[in-house]
């Protein structure tokens, strides 16, 4: 069977619909000298019984979480996710649904929005919730661009705590925008963004301060000291949030201080895939509302009393004026979000904070279990959440490369991130890690 439905018959009546005698007069408007000539260096088609083989085949060469233990995190992290969200992915209605650009025949959509909404808001301790953006990294420099819209100053002030590849889309966010960004070096000590360095870097001419928590070693920051700071200089303070699972039992940014509250929301109910796709969550103050990007969902009633939903703000040209206009680069990711709002909805607060505690512990064994062998030590005393970093006396790279062929992903070597971290590997511990999984790690490792 082919892919492409059309007979020769219904080609030649589009063709005549058209006026054209041949598909080659469709490409009449090409210059000659710019058309290909020979034929596509493409293999012969196959059968769908032989794609599918093969298809399988290419995917049994990929290495997956399945075949390994891993303690990788490092903004991708490996949770169990209940089948109920798949089923409820599933469903036609949701499974094909798009932007509901006509929203009064998208209620279905609207409401589920509407609910992740309110979820995020309770997570992050914010007033208001978009409807999600394509993911962390560029939600993080989006939620810079808002702060300048707010403020119009042109200094950014980032840790170096920060993801490295956030600081990287930052950067390249920001390369054609009258912009200052200014590193703080993090405390080569605890592992943290130091408040008196911070308070160095912070003046009137500083737009918006950027805090990772848990930062990207796993350590967790002084947000409220942070974030004062970033206010005494009429500053934004804006916290990213890179593993949600840790609000379980962290205070919300929201309770100490935040401005706006973005992050990676793939630990909720969203599976590593090889990197994507993702799912970006961005909250704020409600005074801060209409700066945001993305659009808003809003709950209503009809003329006649019922429950119902619109879109309350939508931040794109086509609907408000120009100048007024924050669009950015990507749409929600509706299906991602709803795989998150299911997955909050299963585990309520209390399932969320029992989650949060099991991460801790399995990592805190984990740490522990470690530092008792020779040529292995932690290398920040902050206090860490489900990721923290070890400093080995072998190359990294090597000793990663061993414990793979053990069928152990043993983490990730930083000398790629920081050059001074050159003896460092960051590891992560989940619910999905057991303790015979962390006993054979310790075990590869003497």
């Amino acid at each position: 069977m082919p892919y492409v439905p059309h007979t020769e018959r219904d080609i030649m009546e589009m063709l005549q619909a058209i006026g054209a005698k041949s598909l080659e007069d469709l490409f009449n408007v090409i210059p000659e000298e710019l058309r290909l000539k020979n034929q596509l260096n493409l293999p012969t088609g196959l059968s769908e019984q032989e794609l599918v083989a093969e298809m399988k085949k290419l995917g049994a060469k990929n290495s997956t979480v399945d075949g390994h233990i891993s303690f990788i995190g490092a903004g991708a992290y490996n949770h169990y996710i209940p089948s109920v969200v798949n089923h409820t992915l599933l469903r036609s209605e949701f499974y094909t649904s798009y932007t509901p650009y006509q929203p009064e025949i998208s209620q279905g959509t609207l409401q589920a929005i509407f609910e992740y909404q309110t979820l995020i808001c309770q997570l992050t301790g914010m007033d208001v919730a978009n409807a999600s953006m394509y993911e962390g990294a560029s939600a993080t420099a989006e939620a810079i661009l808002m702060a300048r819209r707010i403020n119009n100053r042109k200094k950014v002030v980032v840790s170096s705590a920060l993801h490295p590849e956030y600081r990287d889309v930052v950067r390249t966010y920001l390369k054609t925008q009258q912009v200052t960004i200014e590193e703080i070096m993090h405390c080569t000590e605890a592992g943290t963004t130091l408040p008196e360095a911070a308070e160095r870097h912070i003046d009137e001419e500083t737009s918006c301060l950027v805090i990772q928590q848990p930062n990207f070693f796993g350590c967790l920051e002084d947000l409220k000291t942070l974030g004062e700071l970033a206010h005494n200089n009429g500053a934004i303070f804006i916290v990213v949030i890179s593993e949600p699972i840790s609000l379980g039992l962290l205070k919300s940014p929201g309770d100490l201080g935040a401005d706006i509250v973005i992050g990676e929301g793939q630990s909720l109910g969203n599976s590593i895939s090889f990197g994507g796709p993702y799912l970006g969550f961005f909250a704020t103050r409600e005074k801060y509302m209409r700066q945001m990007p993305g659009r808003l969902v809003g709950e209503t009633t009809d003329k006649d009393g019922n429950r119902g939903f619109i879109l309350t703000l939508s931040t794109r040209e086509q609907h408000i004026r120009r100048e007024k206009a924050t669009s950015n680069i990507c749409t929600n990711e509706g299906l991602c979000a709803l795989a998150a709002t299911v997955y909050m909805c299963m585990l309520g607060k209390k399932g969320m904070m029992e989650l949060a505690r099991l991460n801790l512990s399995k990592a805190e064994y984990l740490k522990k279990a470690l530092q008792g062998i020779k040529g292995v030590k932690l290398a920040f005393n902050a206090s860490t959440f489900n990721e923290f970093v070890i400093e080995v006396d072998r190359e990294p790279e090597n000793l990663l490369k061993s414990l793979s062929g053990n069928g152990i992903w043993g983490g990730i070597a930083l000398k790629r991130f920081y050059q001074h971290l050159d003896r460092h590997i960051l590891l992560c511990g989940t619910e999905m890690n057991t303790k015979e999984d962390m006993d054979k790690f310790v075990e590869a490792m003497w």
